[in-house]
């Protein structure tokens, strides 16, 4: 060590180097090996860093934790060889990097110290306060000793609610994997490939809903790196040599910007912003072949908003502008607190560039998200005793995905069912927002249907629900919201009636599934009627069924055909309609089960459908089911299946998927085509096929159009087209 960090309590030198800039030592990292050298003058960097943002930053309370730091993890070594206090260093110059205040830092020296070595939490209080030991409490780890498997899940589960309370929890989290992320090199293969996964499915998603760019970036390309190495290398190539070509057509057209704003008398600062591998591994994939402008975007920074639209109409004035390229985000802020312009322009020779425009304070926040917001939670000091007195705590930046997720957790008490719905509910990257007819709103994941309005409203009330109004209109529970609906869920009055076993066709939200999951499970000899069947992707109020017709539906062993001849599908049971379910859509030669629902009807899925194992658990007994043509019955012609296209968006690519639809003799009956995210966009089409026998080669021809990545048959109901 140097003689500085051999001597903490020495006073700090400020040196002249140039301020450390994250992204580039991660492009760095990833672009060419890094020296494991310790970090220069220890504490210094940290306080170098942390005085750029905070210029009067008291750094006594800095130097106090590092001295704990270093004096209690002395003597242990990373798996790398290197002392183990380079760790937390480098996690808090991270930190430091993005403009966290000291507190934040402070606990960030010390988030080991109570997992790895003798410290304990309320040494930590006594010596920093309540503050600094609640953030490392939240991000210590559970003991596989005492949790075992579940020790993970479990962990999560402790952070996350840790980080409803304070969101610093998790901006240490972040940054700590960060560290971990980028010396993984030293792990075995498979230990890295689980790491990766856990980063991509968990962390980097919620880096994204906190608004932390900057490390959500780097760890997405960390996780390329590990799990996609063939793509990686080969993206890695193209980069290196686009950035060793002395044509550089963003250079030109950042020119021809700067001389368009200065003219106008516009102050802005026009940056070229490279693109990190995975965005540029999207591009390709969405393009095919890339441009000379497509490894990076232009970043116009100026003061006030409004400099913020006097640039954009300077753009769209001197340059031809690509319209559909346009977005405003500084009018409708996304959910993670990011704002910026979006525009693309044609520069000389035809070349498009992608242009930002943002105030400095936006560009801030958009790399650093919570992190920028300093202490939120900074209050008066009657506040505070109040506040540690009932042990909660107002946070003012707890968005509403934050909310939810702390609402279900509660819920999931089997670390299995919470591990998998933080999954599933990470992967939800999009949020809309509907307005209730009492003036409050809903955030909601997109995709979401009324019976996920309904529970979000009215908690375990919404078991009676019958229906909504959708901006004024009756429509069915499975009625899928758009951002800005008005939604108003209609109860019955019958509280003692409960929920459809296939409303869990149409839910997204995880609290609206564990209640409906649970009322089953309470209630699991529950047979009776309803005020709704939802079937195929609808619901509605229906006539309540008789209870000698019920009997009729679970008596008759012998198969005999039912319902309507174009489902070519008999079931054990006589008389009862047959419907296909829309959330799986079976097709022949797939293996079926049934379920009688709501109605006496008997709605049939094909056996791999989540809905089926759903049904099972909360006690639905299954009906017999299968082809007509497989009883020596007479088969219908033909037969109809949802087809889900994930791609990447590109010009033509409907028209394109279309074609390769129309080729394969298949008739569109309905199609939804959901907003780009990140460059991907999902398609759903309900297909008529002339022959079940035609779709393995239907997908394979969908599969085959440029920038599309996979084709799946549908899990989950769509709206109607």
């Amino acid at each position: 060590m140097s003689a500085e960090a051999a001597d903490p309590g020495a006073p700090l030198r400020r040196r002249s180097r140039p301020r450390i800039d994250l992204r580039r030592l991660g492009r760095v990292a990833l672009l060419g090996p890094v020296s494991r050298d310790r970090l220069p003058d220890a504490i210094g960097h940290v306080a170098e860093a942390h005085r750029a943002h905070h210029p009067d930053a008291d750094l006594t309370i800095l130097r106090r934790a590092y001295v704990l730091a270093e004096s209690s993890h002395r003597g242990q070594t990373r798996k790398s060889g290197e002392p183990y206090i380079t760790h937390p260093l480098a996690v808090t110059l991270i930190l430091a990097e993005l403009g966290a205040e000291t507190t934040t830092l402070t606990a960030s020296l010390l988030h080991d110290t109570v997992e790895d070595t003798e410290v304990t939490l309320d040494q930590v209080r006594e010596q920093f306060g309540a503050e600094v030991c609640y953030l490392v409490d939240g991000v210590t780890k559970l003991e596989k000793v005492d949790y075992g498997a579940a020790a993970e899940p479990e962990t999560f589960r402790k952070m996350l609610v840790a980080t409803g309370n304070d969101v610093r929890v998790m901006s240490i989290k972040l940054a700590d994997r960060l560290h971990n992320m980028r010396t993984l090199g030293v792990m075995r293969p498979e230990k890295q490939a689980r790491i990766a996964k856990v980063t991509r499915d968990v962390l980097i998603p919620l880096a994204e809903r906190l608004g932390v760019q900057a490390l959500k970036t780097e760890l997405e390309d960390l996780v390329f790196a590990i799990l996609h190495p063939e793509e990686y290398e080969h993206t890695r190539a193209l980069i290196t040599d686009a950035a060793g070509r002395a044509d550089a057509p963003l250079e030109t057209i950042a020119d021809n910007v700067r001389h368009t704003l200065r003219d106008a008398g516009i102050n802005a600062e026009v940056l070229i912003r490279p693109r990190h591998f995975v965005s540029v591994h999207r591009i390709r994939g969405k393009r095919g072949e890339l441009r000379g402008t497509d490894f990076g975007r232009l970043l116009v920074l100026v003061a006030e908003d409004a400099d913020c639209y006097a640039v954009l109409g300077e753009l769209h004035t001197c340059f031809t502008p690509v319209i559909s390229e346009f977005k405003d985000f500084i009018a409708a802020p996304k959910f993670n607190l990011y704002q910026s312009l979006h525009t693309a322009v044609v520069g000389p020779q035809g070349a498009v560039a992608e242009i930002l425009i943002r105030t400095h304070r936006m560009h801030k926040v958009a790399e650093a998200g919570v992190v920028a917001l300093g202490n939120p939670y900074a209050q008066d000091h009657a506040t505070v005793q109040q506040a540690e007195s009932s042990d909660e705590r107002a946070d003012p930046t707890r968005p509403g995905w934050l909310s939810r997720l702390l609402d279900w957790q509660e819920s999931a008490t089997d670390p299995d069912t919470f591990w998998t719905t933080l999954r599933d509910d990470l992967a939800q990257d999009r949020e809309i927002t509907v307005f209730r007819t009492d003036g409050g709103t809903l955030g909601l994941p997109a995709g979401a249907s009324c019976v996920d309005a309904a529970y979000a409203q009215y908690g375990d009330r919404a078991h009676t629900a019958i229906g909504a109004r959708v901006n004024g209109r009756l429509a069915t529970l499975s009625t899928v919201l758009s951002d800005g609906d008005t939604v108003q869920p209609l109860l019955a009055q019958d509280t003692a009636s409960g929920p459809s076993p296939d409303w869990l066709d149409h839910v997204r939200t995880p609290a609206a599934r564990i209640a409906i999951t649970g009322w089953f499970a309470d209630h699991p000899d529950e047979a009776k009627p309803g005020p709704e069947t939802v079937d195929a992707g609808k619901s509605g109020p229906t006539e309540p069924v008789p209870p000698e017709r019920d009997a009729q539906a679970a008596a008759a062993p012998t198969r005999t055909r039912s319902g309507p001849r174009s489902t070519g599908v008999v079931v054990d049971g006589a008389g009862a309609p047959v419907r296909l379910a829309g959330c799986c859509t079976p097709v022949p030669p797939d293996e079926l089960t049934g379920f009688v629902v709501r109605g006496g009807a008997v709605t049939v899925h094909r056996r791999t459908c989540p809905a089926v194992a759903a049904m099972q658990e909360i006690g639905r007994a299954p009906v017999g089911a299968g082809w007509a043509d497989a009883d020596g019955g007479e088969s219908d012609a033909g037969c109809r299946v949802t087809l889900v296209a994930e791609s990447f968006g590109r010009p033509r690519l409907l028209a394109d998927l279309t074609e390769a639809i129309a080729t394969a003799e298949a008739a569109i009956v309905s199609a939804t085509v959901e907003p780009p995210s990140e460059q991907r966009v999902r398609h759903t089409y309900t297909l008529q096929l002339p022959d079940a026998a035609g779709l393995p080669a239907l997908m394979r021809a969908m599969r085959e159009v440029a920038g599309v990545y996979d084709v799946s048959r549908a899990q989950h109901p769509t709206p109607a087209g």
